[in-house]
């Protein structure tokens, strides 16, 4: 007889009670997660994800004390294992971006539906970026490259030069938001194929996944914003 899958520990980290506890009964009926834990503000969600060491801490990113990305930087330095979900509203984009350089594997507007969110988590506990491509691509169109937008990491600046031409192929099909049977296709190359010049790419850039390579896309001029990816 198989053994039960192990269950996904997930801390939840919001300044609402309300959504705290709305968050936690949505996954509760699941029994492929485990809710460990709440934390009202950044700073306890740091304190508790280092004491109970969830799998994925699912983090509001507006918060008191010490906000969702100031928390999701300091989860990446000291715990890499309890990996973050970021939640926001989409009036505060910029902070979302900010999530995903300080550490976050994705982020989902407040209003996805339960089946969104746990198959996020589902994703982001894989090690995988739990990001809509497109709505990424046009986030970050709108201000990856704005005036004065503020100073979120210390990762040097990437080049297209470090990289084949094949692989600045691939590198651009990711940011326009393709995912790899897409690529593959685009190409005329298989899909482990694909998988492998990701793994280059990744490698070469310093980049941890999907999210990051769009936003260093954008960052190298490699891809431009386009007037109809912003949002209204």
């Amino acid at each position: 007889m198989n053994a039960a899958p192990e269950r996904i520990s997930v801390l939840i980290a919001d300044d609402q009670p309300l959504v705290r506890r709305g968050l936690a009964m949505i996954l509760a009926p699941d029994p492929s997660f485990e809710v460990v834990g709440e934390a009202e503000n950044g700073a306890q969600a740091v304190t508790l994800a280092q004491r109970l060491r969830p799998d994925v801490v699912v983090m509001d990113i507006r918060m008191p004390v010490l906000d969702g990305v100031g928390a999701t930087e300091q989860l990446a330095a000291t715990v890499p294992g309890s990996r973050v979900l970021a939640l926001s509203t989409f009036d505060m984009d910029e902070y979302v971006v900010a999530a995903l350089r300080a550490g976050a594997y994705g982020f989902l507007p407040k209003d996805v539906s339960p089946e969104e969110l746990t198959a996020a988590i589902h994703t982001v506990h894989l090690g995988e970026a739990a990001v809509a491509p497109r709505l990424l691509t046009r986030l970050i169109s709108t201000y990856v490259r704005a005036p004065q937008r503020p100073t979120l990491t210390t990762r040097p600046a990437v080049s297209p030069s470090d990289l084949t031409p094949r692989e600045v192929e691939v590198w651009r099909l990711i940011a326009t938001g393709l995912d790899n049977a897409e690529i593959a296709g685009e190409l005329a190359i298989s899909v482990s194929t694909v998988k492998n010049y990701i793994t280059s790419i990744f490698g070469k850039l310093g980049l941890r996944d999907r999210a990051q390579a769009v936003i260093a896309a954008y960052e190298s001029g490699l891809v431009e914003p386009r007037a109809e990816q912003a949002l209204p």
